[in-house]
């Protein structure tokens, strides 16, 4: 008896131990999993974590750091090659079906280089790549570039203001290249290309000396594509890019420490439209509050940039852009020629208000006389005949009026920039394949962007860059009033809400994408409390609808802009 409780308590003691042991060793295994899960996680932060933390030698912890290389000349060095390699292919479909744990790592480069802007040179550190991110349960690769200006504590309470350009489907590359950034393409005084290719320049008028930068490549632009397992159609719409471009910019703003920042938003074009939605989509849902919107060339009612028919409101706004045109091809009669444009515009304008707009409601109730009189002031406004106008029955179209005015010489105007004239080539007007101004713009970005961001930036990819993609545009959903966004309220309410938010709005006269009537007639419509009013700053300038490729209209942009981005 004794013996067999021996040998149980033999059996039982050998259990208890075996237990003991399969208790230890998961014991050891799984710290240290836990352990290589959190490096792991670490790593990864440490990638995207390309912080801005600026000490006296300018250094990043995070890609290769590079030391400031400050060259008496101020033009960009760089002092190391960063290159990252990433060759993923180019659509926006290819990553549609992959399997979503195949997620890319955040890939960011880090160089430091010097730039001469308004003649004194300035150090600044750039962060180049792509962030991986989530919104609204897609996945997506955003790509960007941000320049931080060096120095001890310089990121604590400098401004910072996130960019980019519209379509949609456009990259940053041309606000970025041409407008706000501390390089940029070399272009003649009317803006066209020098060379080819052309050649990279410090850009003298860069906004760098007074805020830090992010350009900004929506979904689907640029390098900017939707990840493994999700759909580029998930950011393609008015709704979801804003939220991606928000959750962008709420990521940026917490991984890279700038809270403590002003915050600014600039766009072009339908980038207006974005920066206004995402003024209200980073209160509302972060309350991340914005300073100031920078809105150039802008489009925030749809009903006054549009031409639809019968739409009485776009078709009155469009004639001052039409008489500035014809100013300046010299179509007009003496007494109208020889008065300076604003004086001109002005008296344009009190045509569309006080008689053009009031016989247009009139619909068809207008009398054939009352008909002929407008045709006639208004052919004499802008340049052409005044069978010509009532054939149009008083409802001059952009894109025959861009054929019309130099018809006698076989030209057409451009609708970017009514200033540039080509032959009138096969192609879509509105796309800009038949717009000499647009073919214009190409000649001169295109290739040297690349150059910069490989060469300096030190950015290399097999992934092609999509400056402009049709595929956004056409695929593009508006899901708001079949497209034809209003933004009044929006605007109201956010002034309303953060008084310290301001908009500056920048037109320029030759315009025929985004008139510059159009924008004064919605700023005119915001209903906001007489003290607030001042809010908003309307600035014209002599230039078509991107204001920084004409040399005297971007001196007066940057010198406007000082006073802007100092008076907060």
């Amino acid at each position: 008896m004794k013996k067999s409780i021996q040998i149980l308590t033999t059996v039982f003691l050998g259990i208890v131990a075996v237990m003991l042991i399969a208790i230890f060793i998961r014991m050891l295994a799984g710290p240290k999993e836990h352990a290589k899960e959190e490096t792991t996680q670490e790593d990864t932060v440490q990638t995207s974590q390309a912080a801005s933390q600026n000490s006296p030698a300018g250094t990043s912890q995070n890609s290769p750091a590079v030391a400031s290389q400050n060259s008496p000349a101020g033009t960009s060095q760089n002092s190391s090659a960063g290159t990252s390699q990433n060759s993923s292919a180019g659509s926006n479909s290819e990553a549609s079906n992959a399997d979503p744990g195949e997620l890319p790592q955040d890939n960011i480069v880090t160089t430091q280089h010097t730039s001469v802007i308004k003649g004194q040179s300035y150090s600044y550190t750039a962060n180049t790549g792509t962030m991986v991110m989530e919104s609204g349960g897609s996945y997506c690769e955003i790509f960007f570039t941000a320049y931080t200006l060096n120095g001890d504590g310089a990121a604590d309470n400098r401004p910072i203001t996130f960019a980019f350009n519209g379509g949609p489907g456009a990259s940053s590359s041309f606000i970025h290249f041409g407008c706000l950034g501390p390089r940029k393409v070399e272009l003649d005084e009317v803006g066209k290309t020098i060379s080819m290719p052309s050649k990279i320049i410090d850009n003298e008028n860069s906004i760098l000396d007074m805020t830090d930068l992010v350009f900004i490549d929506p979904v689907g632009t640029g390098y900017s594509r939707a990840a493994a397992g999700s759909e580029p159609k998930d950011f393609w719409g008015y709704d979801n890019d804003i939220r991606s471009v928000g959750d962008f910019i709420r990521l940026y703003v917490n991984r890279y420490q700038r809270w403590g920042s002003p915050k600014y938003i600039a766009g072009e074009s339908y980038g207006t439209t974005r920066a206004v939605g995402l003024c209200d989509y980073l209160a509302t849902n972060f309350s991340l509050n914005i300073n100031g919107l920078l809105l150039i060339s802008s489009a925030n009612d749809f009903n006054a940039v549009i031409e639809t028919g019968a739409n009485d409101v776009s078709d009155a706004l469009f004639i001052p852009t039409f008489a500035a045109d014809a100013w300046y091809h010299k179509k007009l009669s003496s007494e109208y020629q020889t008065m300076e444009l604003e004086d001109y515009l002005k008296k344009v304008r009190a045509f569309v208000d006080e008689e053009y707009i009031p016989a247009k409601f009139k619909g068809d109730a207008i009398t054939e006389s009352e008909k002929e009189a407008l045709a006639g002031k208004i052919a004499e406004f802008i340049g052409v005949s005044e069978e010509y106008v009532m054939e149009a029955d008083l409802c001059v179209n952009l894109e025959d009026y861009s054929k019309e005015l130099l018809k006698d010489k076989k030209l057409r105007i451009g609708r970017y920039d009514g200033r540039i004239t080509g032959p009138v080539v096969s192609g879509s007007y509105d796309d800009g394949t038949s717009d000499p101004s647009a073919a214009s713009t190409d000649l001169a970005f295109g290739n040297t962007f690349m150059e910069y961001v490989t060469e300096e930036l030190k950015y290399v990819t097999d992934r092609p860059y999509l400056p402009m993609s049709p595929e956004v545009g056409e695929n593009w959903s508006f899901a708001n009033d079949e497209g034809l966004i209003r933004q009044e309220n929006t605007i109201y309410e956010n002034i309303s809400k953060n008084n310290y938010l301001k908009i500056w709005v920048v037109c320029g006269y030759y315009d025929g994408a985004t008139p510059f009537y159009s924008a004064e007639w919605v700023y005119r419509h915001l209903g906001l409390n007489d003290d607030l009013r001042n809010n908003v700053q309307i600035t014209h300038y002599p230039s078509g609808h991107m204001i920084y490729v004409n040399k005297e209209a971007f001196e007066m942009f940057r010198e406007d802009a000082e006073k802007w981005f100092t008076d907060r």
